[in-house]
């Protein structure tokens, strides 16, 4: 199986794709950052955001997408932009098919 990993940002949204073996060994295929000016505009962050992960499921075909949960924070700006980009991972997946989760392990 081959998994597309996102740890979701609006600045920094790590990406990482691995094959697993039915024995849960995993090798690390692909890893990057997509990196958004914090002063470009929020529609054009989310955009960008959306591209990198497109490209990225075009370019390694996942079976599944892993997407790191947002996590109570003090901070609400923080806890948004994560959101918001945890959000533009979800519809570009599900555009492409992929099955992603948040907590689920792949069967």
């Amino acid at each position: 199986m081959r998994v597309l990993g996102v740890d979701p940002g609006l600045t920094r949204c790590g990406v990482g794709v691995v094959d697993v073996t039915r024995d849960r060994r995993a090798t690390l295929v692909h890893v990057s950052v997509i990196r958004t000016p914090i002063d470009m505009r929020l529609e054009e962050r989310i955009l960008a955001i959306g591209r990198g992960i497109a490209e990225l499921l075009d370019e390694h075909r996942p079976t599944a997408v892993a997407l790191e949960r947002v996590f109570a924070q003090h901070n609400v700006r923080t806890v948004m932009g994560t959101a918001q980009a945890s959000g533009v991972a979800m519809h570009v997946a599900a555009e492409r098919g992929s099955r992603w989760g948040c907590t689920r392990r792949p069967r």
